[in-house]
């Protein structure tokens, strides 16, 4: 079976969201640096940097962080994003 289309799919996000979505996760997931993942993402370097910064921020508040529906931040005290 050819996956490269679904392949193409994750590596190739076409979406806005799913971009951001991709991207962060390189970063916190798989420890890609913010620059090498700005630049395979077609980001600035500065407009990536602030998009970690914001996701970092909102993983701290009461509400669901970026692409998740609800999350239990109680779960998450005392680690670290």
């Amino acid at each position: 079976m050819d996956d490269s289309i679904i392949r193409q799919f994750f590596l190739e996000p076409s979406c806005p969201r799913q971009r951001q979505y991709e991207a962060l996760r390189a970063v916190f997931v798989d420890g890609c640096s913010q620059k090498e993942v700005a630049d395979r993402f077609d980001y600035t370097y500065q407009a990536f940097r602030q998009l970690v910064r914001e996701f970092r921020q909102r993983f701290c508040e009461p509400d669901a962080p970026p692409f998740s529906t609800a999350l239990d931040l109680a779960d998450h005290a005392g680690q670290q994003p």
